[in-house]
C-alpha cells in the first residue's frame, strides 16, 4: 500500500473528476509546479495508485434505456471452465462488466440493452446458451446516482 499526503489525495480527487486535465492545469489549480505536479502523477501511476482512465458513455443518450443487473450460477462446475464462460461472456457487447463473485451467483454481470424486449432478446438468445449456465437472476436497474469515494 502507498502512503499518500494530502497532495497525492487532492491530486486524485481532481482527476476522479476529470482524467483529461493537464498536469499544467492541475498543478496551477493545486497551487503545484506543472513539473512537479507531472512527477507525483507519474509517481501515483507508477506504484499503481492509476491505473489508466477511462471513457464513461452515457448510455441513455446512446439509445440503451435499460441497464439488468444478473446473477449467474453456473450448472456444471468442472464441465466448463471459469474461463471458457467468461470469455464467451466477454464476447458479448451488450455485457458491460463480469464479475466473478462469492455468494448465492458465481456471477454478477452487467447488461444493457435498448428497451425490455431488447435485454429479452439478449438474454435468450445470447446469455442462456452461453456453456455452463443455470440458475439466472435478473435486477433492473431503476436509478443510478455516482457516489464518490475516498478521494472523488
Amino acid at each position: 500500500m502507498i502512503e499518500l499526503d494530502e497532495i497525492d489525495r487532492a491530486i486524485l480527487r481532481a482527476l476522479s473528476r476529470d482524467a483529461t486535465q493537464s498536469a499544467g492545469a492541475l498543478g496551477r489549480a493545486l497551487g503545484l509546479s506543472q513539473p512537479a505536479c507531472w512527477r507525483r502523477v507519474r509517481r501515483l501511476h507508477d506504484v499503481g495508485a492509476i491505473s489508466g482512465r477511462r471513457l464513461v458513455l452515457d448510455t441513455n443518450a446512446l439509445g440503451f434505456g435499460v441497464t439488468v443487473f444478473l446473477g449467474v450460477s453456473l450448472a456444471a462446475k468442472g464441465r466448463v471452465s471459469l474461463e471458457d464462460f467468461e470469455r464467451a461472456v466477454s464476447a458479448i457487447p451488450e455485457v458491460q462488466t463480469v464479475q466473478h463473485v462469492l455468494g448465492i451467483y458465481d456471477y454478477r454481470l452487467r447488461v444493457i440493452a435498448r428497451d425490455l424486449s431488447d435485454f429479452e432478446r439478449v438474454l435468450r438468445r445470447r446469455i442462456l446458451t452461453l456453456p455452463g449456465v443455470g440458475a439466472v437472476d435478473a435486477n433492473v436497474l431503476m436509478s443510478e446516482e455516482r457516489r464518490p469515494g475516498p478521494f472523488g
